[in-house]
């Protein structure tokens, strides 16, 4: 899926973040940003109708090419006021098919129509996965966290415009 296409994408992070971003050079900004995992949220809206199996599979795939070492995770689901941990040994794939079960839970089977809401909270601890506006659960992985944060802000980034922006923003 060509993000710049199907999706829009907007990052969103604390001041904390832009002061010591405006502190340094934009290569040590870029840096900084894909070094450590700031708490950052990541919402994509949906441009055009696309089917759930593809766009979960999509996420997945940009993340897991950015996965490292394996961690412990523990997964978090939300249904009806009802909150289930499930402690897994994460091997980077059970991360992922974790990452592409909240996704498809959010969309309930249904393809992901235009206006669609992803939004992906990552901090230090994991990230938290909602579909328009309803948290699907949070996945305790930093290794998974800081991956997804990488799909938009390493230098094979899908979003070139979003990074540049980022970093332009912040050094002002």
């Amino acid at each position: 899926i060509n993000p710049n296409k199907i999706y829009s994408v907007g990052m969103y992070a604390n001041e904390t973040l832009k002061e010591s971003m405006a502190e340094r050079s934009s290569d040590s900004s870029a840096e900084l940003l894909q070094s450590s995992t700031p708490p950052a949220t990541f919402l994509l809206k949906m441009n055009f109708k696309v089917g759930s199996q593809k766009m979960a599979n999509a996420i997945a795939e940009s993340v897991g090419t950015r996965t490292s070492t394996a961690t412990t995770a523990t997964t978090t689901t939300t249904s009806q006021d009802i909150d289930i941990d499930i402690d897994i040994d994460d091997n980077n794939h059970s991360s992922l098919s974790q990452l592409k079960s909240l996704i498809l839970g959010g969309m309930n089977e249904q393809p992901a129509k235009k206006g669609t809401e992803f939004r992906f909270d990552c901090t230090r601890e994991g990230i938290e996965v909602a579909v328009n506006g309803q948290s699907q659960g949070t996945i305790r992985s930093p290794n998974l966290a800081k991956a997804f944060c990488n799909v938009y802000l390493d230098e094979n980034t899908v979003s070139p415009t979003l990074k540049s922006s980022c970093l332009e923003y912040c050094q002002k």
